[in-house]
């Protein structure tokens, strides 16, 4: 039979399932498998070399060519969106997907969410949660479901909230951030989604997390060190700011501008130059020296200052402090030109 035995290790799923899993997004079970014509130890062979993950009991995934190739987090979210998918057919229409479960199929893909359950809120019944899979009861109602790739979901605005009661602070302003930032929600609506739940757990952090949302933040580096920075006592920042020459060309936009100190912040990502050669780091470099002919002192900080931000802030200290002296001594430059003009006229 085409695609079962032996020959299915070598060459992939058989048309008929590899038909149904698409339809599926990504998901398939043993009733699927075995109408393909397969068997139960040819679902066994393919567990055993890789080719499929068990997700749960009775459902997998194929595992693509590029799978290995994925960073961890990545890999976390590839197979947390087909168990979910899988969770969601399963329930039969009883459930939607909520709370970290639904933000990743709205989009959120934020390091650090804990992606060790699914998530399915219940529409009228209670249910059965188990090592993983979490269903909560429908408190409140969920009256407005979403529908993204097949699948229904509670509202955006709903899911942040959900997500970011049961997680810390840092990591609940990177989602408030991600949300705003791909226009998914307002700090209106996730206002009113803090209402659905008042009193509840994890709603103060919740709170605080929607309050100090800024969708300008353009990665969960960026939000993370927002949190520190404020976390210091650091001034406010301005965001994405643009920074011109004296002719009004662009020059760049920059993370964070500490414009009374003349201090810029960048964040670097680990991934922010990779498999990209030399040109960028070329052009970065230019860049900055770009903005420090123009009087700004720069700061560049990883992820491992966020854990260990001491160095960090001695850093931002020494910018702080050489911008000072620097505009001092323009200002004395300027003080003896004056002089020396005025001592010229007589």
């Amino acid at each position: 039979m085409e695609g079962a035995g032996f020959g299915c290790m070598l060459w992939g799923m058989n048309l008929k399932l590899s038909t149904v899993a698409a339809r599926r997004g990504g998901w398939f079970d043993r009733a699927d498998v075995l109408a393909a014509g397969y068997s139960d130890d040819d679902i066994h062979l393919r567990i055993k070399d890789g080719s499929w993950v068990r997700l749960f009991r009775g459902v997998y995934a194929e595992v693509g060519v590029d799978y290995d190739l994925l960073a961890s987090w990545d890999q976390r979210i590839w197979r947390h969106v087909r168990t979910a998918k899988a969770a969601y057919h399963q329930a039969g229409g009883g459930a939607v997907l909520s709370h970290q479960s639904a933000l990743l199929l709205h989009g959120v893909q934020i390091g650090d969410l804990d992606l060790s359950r699914v998530h399915l809120t219940n529409l009228a019944r209670l249910g059965r949660s188990t090592r993983w899979m979490c269903q909560h009861a429908p408190r409140p109602p969920v009256l407005d479901p979403v529908e993204v790739e097949g699948v229904c979901l509670t509202p955006a605005p709903r899911s942040v909230v959900e997500a970011i009661r049961g997680t810390s602070y840092p990591v609940a302003v990177s989602v408030v951030d991600e949300a705003l930032r791909r226009e998914l929600a307002t700090i209106a609506q996730l206002s009113e989604a803090l209402g659905l739940f008042g009193g509840r757990t994890g709603i103060g952090t919740a709170t605080r997390a929607v309050q100090f949302g800024d969708g300008r933040s353009e990665s969960a580096g960026e939000s993370r060190l927002r949190v520190l920075m404020a976390d210091l006592g650091l001034p406010k920042p301005r965001l994405q700011a643009e920074i011109r020459d004296l002719s009004g060309r662009l020059v760049g936009r920059v993370d964070f501008l500490f414009e009374e100190w003349g201090v810029i912040v960048e964040f670097d990502g680990a991934l922010k130059y990779a498999g990209k050669g030399s040109a960028p780091l070329v052009l970065e470099k230019a860049r900055e020296d770009a903005l420090r002919d123009l009087g700004y002192e720069v700061v560049r900080a990883t992820w491992p200052d966020l854990s260990a931000p001491a160095a960090f802030t001695v850093r931002v200290a020494q910018a702080r402090d050489r911008s000072r002296r620097r505009s001092n001594a323009v200002l004395s430059a300027a003080g003896n030109l004056q002089g020396v003009s005025r001592r010229t006229s007589r």
